[in-house]
């Protein structure tokens, strides 16, 4: 009998096992089972549907049965349920939910991708009319078809992570009034608060209501008499705020699938993901997982993780495939690598950020640039507010974030290639990086970052943080802060307490500091206020220079 591989669940993570594994056998018999109707689509790409910035359905169908079939030769068999696992006679249950009809499956070796379900919280009323998840084609469609038999002018969109800014990007764009509820105090996580702040601004800026450390508490129909009863549903939120909805999306992250391997007495990890080993096998050597609903090392602590992400899952069904038919193939980590476009900026993370290194114990430094996309003097240089945390040992790269209009994706593409590689920020310094004015700098942010970086681990300059500026500030003796911009650029803001001497007079006026007290310098984004540090410690002054700046501050004291 043929070697018989069976897969469990289609998307990412499942398809690209299965190609991946005929490549590499084309005697064995490869059986997909995916209990929907669609077996390989594009679900990152489900929002962009909505607004029909993608407007042809079928672009979203990456391989259809039957040319899974014609150049694959894998049988593929959607509507069909995979009920239970017998490891002991090498069988599943799988059941077809058309007719209703139970058969049973042997094989040699089982592939578990059974994804992720999105998180459907016990709130009171959130099964009610209007209320979907998205996470499927299916759902796509029913969202689509509600929006426009109803006529919905307003949607809320209840968790602000990627998936749910993204929808709520997209119904903007349809013309609907949109708001966001986050329970948390920021929106995307894995981005540090200041960081942050500029999706909340953006956000703002496009007239999305937003409502942030607020959670929903109901969901109900407006009451008799209420200002919005035309609405479908109220969402209802702690600090007593009630929005009017036509529509509700729920995006509050997904919890893995794991029923069936749990049934079959597979090892969970400790987040509740289905353990594997670097080979991707599960604690049965005849039974491989993959995707969302693994547990996976996290590249920069290594701890175990769940990273949702479809770049993952794609190398991961690879990998399982090669162990599977006898190429030992080890699958070491995932890092988090991840974007986002939120109307006119882009925000995109690498590595672990501030919260992640805490709560592992890590120790850490960090810089804050806001250098320009490419070269000043060309037209259209947009600025990037860029963020990198490093080990205060080796200067080994831990993580990266950047926010902007232009250039954010190829930066943070860098930045996880250097932190897979194990890279230091002296390295960031020293990478040789295209150039040209439309595309870049001489010296690229990669690469004033590595420098600034630098400059703190070999003593050049001492940093502070936006955070501990208020702290510091009350010490005594009281330091000096100290404004080394422009009078044209102290004239649009400043931080309270600094005193202003430009830099390009500040060594004709260092007799109007006492050097009995420290300076804490900054400028308009960080580099001039290092020139003044290097220049006032080397005239016998204490010196810290203000990570990121005015630019830095100025976002952060935002932060509610």
């Amino acid at each position: 009998m043929p070697f018989r591989l069976l897969i469990v669940g289609g998307v990412a993570g499942g398809a690209s096992a299965a190609a991946r594994a005929r490549r590499l056998s084309e005697s064995a018999e490869i059986v997909m089972f995916e209990r929907g109707p669609h077996v390989s689509f594009a679900n990152c790409g489900l929002p962009y549907y909505l607004s029909r910035e993608i407007a042809d359905k079928k672009k979203l169908l990456v391989q259809s049965p039957e040319r899974l079939k014609a150049v694959f030769n894998i049988d593929v068999r959607t509507h069909c349920e995979v009920l239970r696992i017998d490891r002991e006679l090498r069988e599943i249950e799988v059941k077809d939910l058309r007719t209703g009809a139970s058969t049973r499956e042997r094989y040699d070796a089982l592939l578990l991708s059974t994804g992720a379900a999105p998180l459907v919280l016990p709130i009171p009323g959130i099964q009610g009319e209007g209320i979907f998840t998205l996470r499927s084609i299916t759902d796509m469609e029913r969202i689509d078809d509600f929006i426009s038999n109803h006529q919905s002018q307003r949607a809320v969109v209840v968790g602000g992570g990627f998936i749910g800014l993204e929808v709520a990007e997209q119904l903007h764009r349809r013309g609907l009034q949109v708001s966001v509820v986050e329970a948390l105090p920021q929106v995307l996580l894995p981005l540090d608060p200041e960081m942050a702040e500029l999706v909340h601004l953006e956000l703002r800026k496009h007239g999305v209501g937003l409502y942030l450390n607020d959670p929903v508490v109901g969901f109900a129909p407006p009451t008799q008499g209420e200002a919005d009863a035309t609405a479908r549903q109220v969402v209802q939120l702690r600090s007593g705020a009630r929005l009017p909805a036509d529509v509700v999306i729920l995006g509050l992250g997904v919890r893995p699938e794991t029923k069936l391997a749990k049934e079959a007495g597979l090892t969970l990890g400790e987040r509740g993901g289905i353990r594997v080993d670097e080979h991707l096998q599960t604690s049965d050597p005849h039974i491989w997982a993959v995707g969302d609903a693994v547990e996976v090392p996290h590249g920069v602590t290594g701890q175990s993780s769940l990273i949702a992400l479809a770049g993952p899952a794609n190398r991961q069904g690879r990998i399982a495939a090669d162990n599977i038919f006898g190429r030992p193939t080890k699958y070491r980590n995932t890092i988090g690598t991840a974007i986002l476009r939120i109307f006119d900026l882009t925000a995109a993370v690498t590595g672990a950020n501030e919260a992640t290194l805490k709560r592992a114990n890590l120790p850490y430094r960090m810089v804050h640039l806001h250098p320009n996309s490419h070269a000043g003097y060309f037209p259209g240089a947009k600025p990037i507010a860029l963020k990198i945390l490093f080990s205060p040992g080796d200067g080994k790269l831990l993580g990266g974030q950047a926010v902007g209009s232009d250039g954010v994706d190829k930066r943070i593409d860098v930045l996880a290639t250097a932190l897979k590689a194990g890279m230091t920020v002296d390295d960031l310094a020293d990478l040789e990086l295209a150039y040209a004015p439309p595309y870049g700098s001489a010296k690229d942010p990669i690469n004033l970052a590595g420098m600034a970086a630098q400059n703190l681990l070999v003593g050049d300059v001492e940093g502070i943080y936006w955070h501990q500026l208020a702290d510091e500030m009350a010490q005594t003796p009281t330091p000096i802060l100290l404004d080394v911009r422009e009078q044209r650029e102290r004239d649009e803001g400043f931080i309270p307490q600094s005193i202003h001497i430009p830099l390009g007079e500040l060594r004709q006026r260092l007799h109007e500091l006492p050097q009995d007290r420290p300076v804490i310098a900054y400028c308009q984004s960080g580099q001039r206020s290092y020139v003044a540090c290097r220049m006032l410690k080397q005239h016998g002054f204490r010196c810290k220079n203000l990570s990121g700046a005015y630019k830095t501050w100025n976002i952060a004291h935002r932060i509610s």
